[in-house]
């Protein structure tokens, strides 16, 4: 299955949960995202053609994350650019999320391992991110 978080028609995250399947390749994200997200699944012998990528200039304005969870239960809270709760969700072993923009943090249900992706360099705490208080646990909406 496939999620995307959304809010004021924008899109904060896409989840991937472990349980998608489908043939052949899917992409999840438009052409214009900075980061794409992307599902294979190929037969025994499919082969993918050698390739380099080419040097290409990207003017990249915003870091996007890609978060594995190898293991464990992750809770995700959501929040708009003003810093605003919005709502959160449950990920667990294997599920994959895109997030794109909006604000965000975690809270580990059970002890977890996660894989994240980003874009680099990544440049001083200070500079790069702005930290802010998080939900009060008796207002979290999961949805």
């Amino acid at each position: 299955m496939i999620e995307k978080v959304i809010y004021k028609n924008k899109i904060l995250a896409i989840i991937l949960y472990a349980k998608y399947r489908t043939k052949g390749i899917n992409f999840f994200t438009p052409k214009s995202f900075s980061q794409q997200l992307g599902y294979m699944n190929r037969p025994k012998g499919y082969k993918i053609k050698p390739h380099l990528h080419k040097k290409i200039t990207r003017k990249i304005e915003y870091t996007n994350e890609v978060l594995f969870i190898k293991s464990g239960i992750v809770r995700v809270d959501f929040y708009n650019n003003s810093k605003k709760y919005i709502k959160s969700k449950i990920l667990k072993k294997n599920d994959v999320i895109l997030l794109i923009t909006g604000a965000h943090g975690f809270e580990m249900i059970s002890k977890s391992e996660i894989i994240e992706v980003k874009q680099g360099p990544y440049i001083e705490e200070n500079y790069d991110k702005t930290r802010f208080k998080s939900i009060d646990a008796d207002k979290v909406k999961i949805k």
